[in-house]
Protein backbone atom coordinates (compact mmCIF):
# COMPACT_ATOMS: atom_id res chain seq x y z
CA UNK A 1 0.00 0.00 0.00
CA UNK A 2 1.19 3.34 -1.05
CA UNK A 3 0.23 6.94 0.58
CA UNK A 4 -0.26 10.06 -1.24
CA UNK A 5 1.94 13.21 -0.39
CA UNK A 6 -0.42 15.15 1.37
CA UNK A 7 -1.45 12.48 3.50
CA UNK A 8 2.67 12.06 4.62
CA UNK A 9 2.64 15.96 4.77
CA UNK A 10 -0.33 15.44 7.49
CA UNK A 11 1.03 12.52 9.50
CA UNK A 12 4.04 14.96 10.54
CA UNK A 13 2.06 17.94 10.94
CA UNK A 14 0.18 15.97 13.73
CA UNK A 15 3.20 14.70 15.01
CA UNK A 16 4.62 18.26 15.16
CA UNK A 17 1.07 19.33 16.62
CA UNK A 18 1.61 16.36 19.36
CA UNK A 19 5.19 17.72 20.44
CA UNK A 20 3.81 21.21 20.94
CA UNK A 21 1.42 20.33 23.21
CA UNK A 22 3.76 18.23 25.60
CA UNK A 23 6.29 21.36 25.39
CA UNK A 24 3.36 23.64 26.45
CA UNK A 25 2.20 21.93 29.29
CA UNK A 26 6.02 20.35 30.13
CA UNK A 27 7.08 24.54 29.87
CA UNK A 28 3.92 24.88 32.26
CA UNK A 29 5.07 22.42 34.92
CA UNK A 30 8.54 23.75 34.73
CA UNK A 31 7.34 27.57 35.51
CA UNK A 32 5.08 26.27 38.65
CA UNK A 33 7.98 23.81 39.99
CA UNK A 34 9.94 27.20 39.64
CA UNK A 35 7.93 29.23 41.89
CA UNK A 36 7.89 26.67 44.17
CA UNK A 37 11.38 25.89 44.61
CA UNK A 38 11.44 29.68 45.65
CA UNK A 39 8.38 29.05 47.84
CA UNK A 40 9.87 26.17 49.76
CA UNK A 41 12.88 28.33 50.44
CA UNK A 42 11.26 30.94 51.63
CA UNK A 43 9.29 28.29 54.35
CA UNK A 44 12.90 27.48 55.45
CA UNK A 45 13.65 31.04 56.22
CA UNK A 46 10.45 31.01 58.74
CA UNK A 47 11.59 27.68 60.31
CA UNK A 48 14.55 30.06 61.01
CA UNK A 49 12.16 33.19 62.29
CA UNK A 50 10.63 30.17 64.78
CA UNK A 51 14.17 29.06 65.65
CA UNK A 52 14.63 32.64 66.95
CA UNK A 53 13.37 32.50 69.60
CA UNK A 54 16.05 31.25 71.40
CA UNK A 55 17.74 34.75 71.17
CA UNK A 56 18.23 37.60 73.15
CA UNK A 57 15.38 39.82 71.72
CA UNK A 58 17.67 42.64 70.44
CA UNK A 59 19.34 39.78 68.32
CA UNK A 60 16.05 38.14 67.83
CA UNK A 61 14.51 41.39 65.99
CA UNK A 62 17.13 42.08 64.23
CA UNK A 63 16.87 38.63 62.61
CA UNK A 64 13.31 38.61 62.15
CA UNK A 65 13.65 42.24 60.03
CA UNK A 66 16.47 40.65 57.96
CA UNK A 67 14.23 37.64 56.98
CA UNK A 68 11.41 39.60 56.35
CA UNK A 69 12.89 42.20 54.27
CA UNK A 70 13.95 39.15 52.14
CA UNK A 71 11.04 37.16 52.18
CA UNK A 72 9.09 40.54 51.23
CA UNK A 73 10.39 40.49 47.85
CA UNK A 74 8.67 37.06 47.18
CA UNK A 75 5.46 38.20 46.61
CA UNK A 76 6.20 40.68 43.99
CA UNK A 77 8.94 39.04 42.07
CA UNK A 78 6.55 36.03 41.83
CA UNK A 79 3.86 38.28 40.39
CA UNK A 80 6.63 39.88 38.23
CA UNK A 81 7.27 36.35 36.75
CA UNK A 82 3.84 35.46 36.38
CA UNK A 83 3.49 38.23 34.10
CA UNK A 84 6.45 38.00 32.08
CA UNK A 85 5.35 33.93 31.66
CA UNK A 86 2.33 34.88 30.68
CA UNK A 87 3.53 37.17 27.77
CA UNK A 88 5.72 34.32 26.78
CA UNK A 89 2.73 32.26 26.64
CA UNK A 90 0.68 35.14 24.58
CA UNK A 91 3.84 35.64 21.99
CA UNK A 92 4.03 32.19 21.42
CA UNK A 93 0.47 31.80 20.60
CA UNK A 94 0.00 34.79 18.20
CA UNK A 95 3.10 32.77 16.44
CA UNK A 96 0.83 29.43 16.44
CA UNK A 97 -2.10 31.61 15.31
CA UNK A 98 -0.19 33.06 12.29
CA UNK A 99 1.25 29.51 11.17
CA UNK A 100 -2.28 27.73 11.34
CA UNK A 101 -3.15 30.83 8.83
CA UNK A 102 -0.68 29.92 6.82
CA UNK A 103 -0.72 26.39 6.61
CA UNK A 104 -5.13 26.67 5.81
CA UNK A 105 -3.79 29.45 3.39
CA UNK A 106 -1.59 26.87 1.83
CA UNK A 107 -3.76 23.60 2.02
CA UNK A 108 -6.56 25.92 0.25
CA UNK A 109 -4.24 26.57 -2.74
CA UNK A 110 -2.85 22.77 -3.26
CA UNK A 111 -6.47 21.86 -3.44
CA UNK A 112 -7.65 24.64 -5.92
CA UNK A 113 -4.85 23.71 -7.79
CA UNK A 114 -5.64 19.81 -7.79
CA UNK A 115 -8.54 21.30 -9.22
CA UNK A 116 -7.08 22.95 -11.90
CA UNK A 117 -4.27 20.69 -12.54
CA UNK A 118 -7.43 18.36 -13.26
CA UNK A 119 -8.91 20.72 -15.91
CA UNK A 120 -5.87 20.89 -17.28
CA UNK A 121 -4.74 17.24 -17.71
CA UNK A 122 -7.83 16.93 -19.72
CA UNK A 123 -6.87 19.31 -21.83
CA UNK A 124 -3.70 18.14 -22.48
CA UNK A 125 -5.05 14.43 -23.35
CA UNK A 126 -6.70 16.62 -26.39
CA UNK A 127 -3.66 18.20 -27.29
CA UNK A 128 -1.06 15.50 -27.44
CA UNK A 129 -2.23 13.88 -30.95
CA UNK A 130 -0.97 17.46 -32.10
CA UNK A 131 2.26 16.71 -30.36
CA UNK A 132 2.49 13.19 -32.11
CA UNK A 133 3.24 14.80 -34.95
CA UNK A 134 5.63 17.73 -34.05
CA UNK A 135 8.98 16.46 -35.10
CA UNK A 136 10.38 19.31 -32.80
CA UNK A 137 8.67 17.91 -29.91
CA UNK A 138 9.23 14.16 -30.49
CA UNK A 139 13.03 15.29 -30.62
CA UNK A 140 12.99 17.64 -27.99
CA UNK A 141 11.22 14.78 -25.70
CA UNK A 142 14.01 12.30 -26.56
CA UNK A 143 16.93 14.36 -25.72
CA UNK A 144 14.92 15.48 -22.26
CA UNK A 145 14.13 11.78 -21.65
CA UNK A 146 17.68 11.03 -22.34
CA UNK A 147 19.71 13.77 -20.80
CA UNK A 148 17.19 13.15 -17.76
CA UNK A 149 18.77 9.46 -17.58
CA UNK A 150 22.29 10.31 -18.02
CA UNK A 151 21.94 12.74 -14.67
CA UNK A 152 20.28 10.49 -12.82
CA UNK A 153 22.97 7.78 -13.75
CA UNK A 154 25.46 10.58 -13.02
CA UNK A 155 23.87 11.56 -9.68
CA UNK A 156 24.17 7.73 -8.39
CA UNK A 157 27.48 7.32 -9.38
CA UNK A 158 28.16 10.54 -7.31
CA UNK A 159 26.33 9.28 -4.50
CA UNK A 160 28.52 6.26 -4.37
CA UNK A 161 31.40 7.68 -4.98
CA UNK A 162 30.93 9.72 -1.80
CA UNK A 163 29.76 6.66 0.41
CA UNK A 164 33.28 4.84 -1.10
CA UNK A 165 35.54 7.76 -0.76
CA UNK A 166 36.32 7.13 3.24
CA UNK A 167 36.73 3.26 2.78
CA UNK A 168 39.29 3.81 -0.30
CA UNK A 169 40.62 6.13 1.21
CA UNK A 170 41.35 5.09 5.19
CA UNK A 171 44.12 2.68 3.91
CA UNK A 172 46.43 5.83 3.11
CA UNK A 173 45.44 7.25 6.09
CA UNK A 174 46.15 4.61 8.64
CA UNK A 175 49.58 3.89 6.55
CA UNK A 176 52.34 5.86 9.17
CA UNK A 177 54.77 6.13 6.08
CA UNK A 178 52.56 7.26 3.54
CA UNK A 179 50.96 9.92 6.25
CA UNK A 180 54.75 10.78 6.92
CA UNK A 181 55.83 11.72 3.62
CA UNK A 182 52.39 13.34 2.72
CA UNK A 183 52.31 15.58 5.68
CA UNK A 184 55.76 16.95 4.62
CA UNK A 185 54.66 17.80 1.50
CA UNK A 186 56.69 15.64 -0.04
CA UNK A 187 56.52 15.49 -4.18
CA UNK A 188 55.15 19.01 -3.96
CA UNK A 189 56.80 22.62 -4.37
CA UNK A 190 56.23 23.16 -0.95
CA UNK A 191 58.50 20.40 0.20
CA UNK A 192 61.00 21.69 1.81
CA UNK A 193 64.44 19.08 2.89
CA UNK A 194 67.17 19.72 4.90
CA UNK A 195 70.21 17.57 4.86
CA UNK A 196 69.83 14.20 5.84
CA UNK A 197 66.60 14.15 6.29
CA UNK A 198 65.70 15.18 2.33
CA UNK A 199 67.83 11.77 1.62
CA UNK A 200 66.18 10.05 4.10
CA UNK A 201 62.97 10.90 2.62
CA UNK A 202 64.06 10.29 -0.96
CA UNK A 203 65.04 6.64 0.37
CA UNK A 204 61.85 6.31 2.06
CA UNK A 205 59.44 7.32 -0.94
CA UNK A 206 61.37 4.92 -2.79
CA UNK A 207 61.18 1.84 -0.90
CA UNK A 208 57.06 2.93 -0.34
CA UNK A 209 56.28 3.59 -3.92
CA UNK A 210 55.59 6.65 -2.54
CA UNK A 211 55.04 8.40 -6.46
CA UNK A 212 52.31 6.12 -6.98
CA UNK A 213 50.44 6.14 -3.89
CA UNK A 214 50.28 10.02 -4.15
CA UNK A 215 48.60 9.82 -7.23
CA UNK A 216 45.55 7.32 -6.05
CA UNK A 217 45.08 8.89 -2.99
CA UNK A 218 44.45 12.28 -5.13
CA UNK A 219 42.34 10.76 -7.61
CA UNK A 220 40.61 9.05 -4.56
CA UNK A 221 40.09 12.48 -2.97
CA UNK A 222 39.12 14.34 -6.10
CA UNK A 223 36.87 11.74 -7.93
CA UNK A 224 34.12 12.70 -5.56
CA UNK A 225 33.99 16.36 -6.69
CA UNK A 226 34.57 15.44 -9.89
CA UNK A 227 31.50 13.13 -10.43
CA UNK A 228 29.11 15.64 -8.29
CA UNK A 229 30.09 18.84 -11.18
CA UNK A 230 29.54 16.31 -13.82
CA UNK A 231 26.28 15.33 -12.56
CA UNK A 232 25.32 19.16 -12.02
CA UNK A 233 26.01 19.95 -15.35
CA UNK A 234 24.19 17.01 -16.55
CA UNK A 235 20.91 17.91 -14.84
CA UNK A 236 21.57 21.56 -15.68
CA UNK A 237 21.19 20.33 -19.38
CA UNK A 238 18.51 17.66 -18.25
CA UNK A 239 16.43 21.37 -16.69
CA UNK A 240 17.15 22.98 -19.92
CA UNK A 241 15.81 20.31 -22.50
CA UNK A 242 12.88 19.82 -20.12
CA UNK A 243 12.20 23.82 -20.85
CA UNK A 244 11.84 23.40 -23.90
CA UNK A 245 9.69 20.22 -23.95
CA UNK A 246 7.85 22.28 -21.75
CA UNK A 247 7.29 25.45 -23.80
CA UNK A 248 6.37 23.22 -26.76
CA UNK A 249 3.76 21.52 -24.40
CA UNK A 250 2.41 25.20 -22.89
CA UNK A 251 1.49 26.50 -26.64
CA UNK A 252 -0.43 23.24 -27.45
CA UNK A 253 -2.04 23.09 -24.19
CA UNK A 254 -2.94 26.60 -24.87
CA UNK A 255 -4.54 26.34 -28.60
CA UNK A 256 -6.47 23.39 -26.84
CA UNK A 257 -7.82 26.08 -24.60
CA UNK A 258 -5.39 25.19 -21.34
CA UNK A 259 -3.99 28.79 -20.95
CA UNK A 260 -6.16 30.04 -18.71
CA UNK A 261 -5.66 26.76 -15.96
CA UNK A 262 -1.92 26.42 -16.77
CA UNK A 263 -1.60 30.51 -15.79
CA UNK A 264 -4.02 29.51 -12.58
CA UNK A 265 -1.81 26.98 -11.44
CA UNK A 266 1.49 29.12 -11.87
CA UNK A 267 0.01 31.95 -10.05
CA UNK A 268 -0.55 28.84 -7.42
CA UNK A 269 2.80 27.60 -7.35
CA UNK A 270 4.07 30.94 -7.05
CA UNK A 271 1.90 31.93 -3.79
CA UNK A 272 2.28 28.42 -2.43
CA UNK A 273 6.63 28.74 -2.50
CA UNK A 274 5.81 32.45 -0.91
CA UNK A 275 3.72 30.38 1.89
CA UNK A 276 6.70 27.83 2.32
CA UNK A 277 9.50 30.58 2.49
CA UNK A 278 7.05 32.48 5.44
CA UNK A 279 6.46 29.41 7.13
CA UNK A 280 10.33 28.46 7.49
CA UNK A 281 10.42 32.53 9.16
CA UNK A 282 7.68 31.61 11.36
CA UNK A 283 8.95 28.54 13.03
CA UNK A 284 12.45 30.13 13.22
CA UNK A 285 10.34 32.46 15.31
CA UNK A 286 8.27 30.14 16.87
CA UNK A 287 11.72 28.44 17.65
CA UNK A 288 13.11 31.71 19.82
CA UNK A 289 10.32 32.07 21.35
CA UNK A 290 9.87 28.91 23.11
CA UNK A 291 13.05 29.01 23.85
CA UNK A 292 13.02 32.30 25.33
CA UNK A 293 9.90 30.72 27.67
CA UNK A 294 11.75 27.72 28.24
CA UNK A 295 14.53 29.75 29.88
CA UNK A 296 12.00 31.62 31.81
CA UNK A 297 9.87 28.29 32.82
CA UNK A 298 13.23 27.33 34.03
CA UNK A 299 13.24 29.86 36.50
CA UNK A 300 15.46 32.47 33.76
CA UNK A 301 14.08 35.83 35.29
CA UNK A 302 16.03 38.50 36.39
CA UNK A 303 13.76 39.32 39.73
CA UNK A 304 13.05 36.35 40.42
CA UNK A 305 16.83 34.92 40.36
CA UNK A 306 17.62 38.02 42.56
CA UNK A 307 14.94 37.18 45.04
CA UNK A 308 16.27 33.76 44.97
CA UNK A 309 19.95 34.24 45.58
CA UNK A 310 18.68 37.01 48.04
CA UNK A 311 16.71 34.04 50.27
CA UNK A 312 20.17 31.45 49.68
CA UNK A 313 22.34 34.15 50.88
CA UNK A 314 20.06 34.23 54.11
CA UNK A 315 19.64 31.01 54.41
CA UNK A 316 23.48 29.93 54.72
CA UNK A 317 24.25 32.19 57.17
CA UNK A 318 26.47 30.92 59.78
CA UNK A 319 24.14 32.46 62.65
CA UNK A 320 21.18 31.27 61.49
CA UNK A 321 22.46 27.97 60.88
CA UNK A 322 23.88 27.79 64.18
CA UNK A 323 20.75 28.10 65.58
CA UNK A 324 19.68 24.73 63.80
CA UNK A 325 22.82 23.32 64.78
CA UNK A 326 21.72 23.81 68.40
CA UNK A 327 18.16 22.89 67.55
CA UNK A 328 19.55 19.76 66.83
CA UNK A 329 22.43 18.86 69.47
CA UNK A 330 20.35 20.89 72.76
CA UNK A 331 16.75 20.53 71.93
CA UNK A 332 14.54 22.41 73.86
CA UNK A 333 10.44 22.14 73.46
CA UNK A 334 9.00 21.85 69.79
CA UNK A 335 12.99 22.09 68.64
CA UNK A 336 13.10 18.69 66.91
CA UNK A 337 9.75 19.39 65.27
CA UNK A 338 11.03 22.65 63.76
CA UNK A 339 14.31 21.04 63.03
CA UNK A 340 12.41 18.64 61.33
CA UNK A 341 9.97 21.13 59.42
CA UNK A 342 13.50 22.50 57.91
CA UNK A 343 14.68 18.81 57.04
CA UNK A 344 11.78 17.86 54.78
CA UNK A 345 11.82 21.61 53.24
CA UNK A 346 15.44 20.36 52.38
CA UNK A 347 14.22 17.45 51.01
CA UNK A 348 11.22 18.82 48.60
CA UNK A 349 13.86 21.43 47.40
CA UNK A 350 16.07 18.88 46.26
CA UNK A 351 12.98 16.45 44.76
CA UNK A 352 12.04 19.91 42.85
CA UNK A 353 15.97 20.79 41.59
CA UNK A 354 15.31 17.22 40.39
CA UNK A 355 12.14 17.38 38.65
CA UNK A 356 13.55 20.34 37.05
CA UNK A 357 16.32 18.75 35.60
CA UNK A 358 13.78 16.08 34.28
CA UNK A 359 11.91 18.89 32.62
CA UNK A 360 14.80 20.46 31.13
CA UNK A 361 15.99 17.35 29.51
CA UNK A 362 12.71 16.73 27.90
CA UNK A 363 12.58 20.04 26.51
CA UNK A 364 15.47 19.68 24.94
CA UNK A 365 14.71 16.47 23.49
CA UNK A 366 11.31 17.60 22.02
CA UNK A 367 13.19 20.57 20.62
CA UNK A 368 15.34 18.83 18.93
CA UNK A 369 12.27 16.30 17.69
CA UNK A 370 10.62 18.78 16.47
CA UNK A 371 13.29 20.58 14.43
CA UNK A 372 14.15 17.19 12.86
CA UNK A 373 9.98 17.19 11.69
CA UNK A 374 10.57 20.80 10.30
CA UNK A 375 13.53 19.81 8.36
CA UNK A 376 12.26 16.51 6.64
CA UNK A 377 8.82 18.58 6.03
CA UNK A 378 11.03 21.80 4.36
CA UNK A 379 12.64 18.86 2.14
CA UNK A 380 9.29 17.87 1.03
CA UNK A 381 7.56 20.79 0.34
CA UNK A 382 10.69 22.10 -1.42
CA UNK A 383 10.62 18.76 -3.78
CA UNK A 384 6.72 19.67 -4.23
CA UNK A 385 6.49 15.61 -2.59
CA UNK A 386 3.51 16.58 -0.36
CA UNK A 387 1.51 16.83 -4.40
CA UNK A 388 -1.96 14.61 -4.75
CA UNK A 389 0.40 12.83 -7.74
CA UNK A 390 3.24 12.12 -4.86
CA UNK A 391 3.03 8.31 -3.71
CA UNK A 392 5.53 6.89 -0.92
CA UNK A 393 5.25 3.06 -1.26
CA UNK A 394 6.31 2.45 2.51
CA UNK A 395 3.09 3.51 4.74
CA UNK A 396 4.98 2.23 7.86
CA UNK A 397 6.87 5.74 7.30
CA UNK A 398 3.69 7.52 8.09
CA UNK A 399 3.49 5.54 11.69
CA UNK A 400 5.91 2.72 12.62
CA UNK A 401 8.85 4.60 11.40
CA UNK A 402 8.21 7.85 12.25
CA UNK A 403 7.41 6.93 15.94
CA UNK A 404 10.91 5.59 16.11
CA UNK A 405 12.12 8.89 14.91
CA UNK A 406 10.07 10.61 17.58
CA UNK A 407 11.70 8.01 20.22
CA UNK A 408 15.22 8.96 18.74
CA UNK A 409 15.79 5.33 17.49
CA UNK A 410 16.04 6.93 14.16
CA UNK A 411 17.87 9.36 13.12
CA UNK A 412 16.24 12.59 11.25
CA UNK A 413 18.60 12.56 8.05
CA UNK A 414 17.97 8.24 7.54
CA UNK A 415 14.58 8.89 8.00
CA UNK A 416 14.49 11.35 5.07
CA UNK A 417 16.80 8.83 3.27
CA UNK A 418 14.11 6.27 3.31
CA UNK A 419 10.91 8.38 2.82
CA UNK A 420 12.55 10.00 -0.36
CA UNK A 421 13.84 6.47 -1.43
CA UNK A 422 10.23 5.29 -1.12
CA UNK A 423 8.68 8.21 -3.18
CA UNK A 424 7.74 7.89 -6.72
CA UNK A 425 4.77 9.54 -9.10
CA UNK A 426 1.69 8.28 -9.78
CA UNK A 427 1.59 10.04 -13.45
CA UNK A 428 4.34 11.72 -15.46
CA UNK A 429 5.87 15.10 -15.99
CA UNK A 430 5.48 15.73 -12.14
CA UNK A 431 8.12 17.06 -9.53
CA UNK A 432 10.24 20.04 -8.45
CA UNK A 433 9.76 23.17 -6.32
CA UNK A 434 7.32 25.05 -5.81
CA UNK A 435 4.34 22.50 -4.27
CA UNK A 436 5.07 20.11 -7.00
CA UNK A 437 3.27 21.71 -9.71
CA UNK A 438 6.35 22.33 -11.96
CA UNK A 439 5.74 20.62 -14.74
CA UNK A 440 8.80 18.61 -16.14
CA UNK A 441 11.32 20.40 -13.13
CA UNK A 442 14.05 18.33 -12.04
CA UNK A 443 14.01 18.20 -8.30
CA UNK A 444 16.72 20.62 -6.54
CA UNK A 445 20.06 18.39 -6.38
CA UNK A 446 21.27 17.00 -3.08
CA UNK A 447 19.60 13.58 -0.87
CA UNK A 448 20.59 15.35 2.60
CA UNK A 449 18.68 17.66 4.88
CA UNK A 450 19.24 20.80 4.04
CA UNK A 451 17.03 23.60 5.58
CA UNK A 452 19.46 26.53 7.12
CA UNK A 453 19.72 26.59 10.72
CA UNK A 454 21.00 28.51 13.32
CA UNK A 455 23.26 26.76 15.92
CA UNK A 456 21.07 25.42 18.77
CA UNK A 457 21.01 26.32 22.58
CA UNK A 458 24.63 24.49 23.76
CA UNK A 459 22.34 22.23 26.81
CA UNK A 460 22.98 25.71 28.85
CA UNK A 461 19.68 25.56 30.27
CA UNK A 462 20.02 25.11 34.06
CA UNK A 463 17.37 25.35 36.90
CA UNK A 464 17.12 28.01 39.50
CA UNK A 465 18.02 25.20 42.01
Amino acid sequence: MSLPGPEVLRALDEAIRDIRREEDEIAKRSSRGAELLIKLHAQQASVYRQLGRRLEPALRDAQAKSITEVTNTIGSAIARYDAAFADAEARLQQIEAEIARANADRTALQTEAARRDGELNSLTAKARPTLGNNAEYAARLATARELAAMAAAAADKARLADAEHQRNSQPYRDDPLFTYLRDRAYGTARYAPRGMTGWFDAQLAAFTDYGRAQVNFALINELPARLRQHAEALQEQARAADAGVAALENVAVDTAGGRSAREAIETMVGQIDALDKKNVVLQDRRDEAIQSRSDLAQGHDAGLTAALAGLQALLSRDDLRTLLRQARTTPGEQDLSIAQQFDDLAQRVKDSADEAREYRSRLEILMVRRRDLEDIQYEIKLRGLDNPQSRFAEDGLADSELNDLLRGETPADLYWRRLRGSQSWAAPGYGGPGGGWGRRTSSPSGTGLSRPRGTPPAGGLTSAA
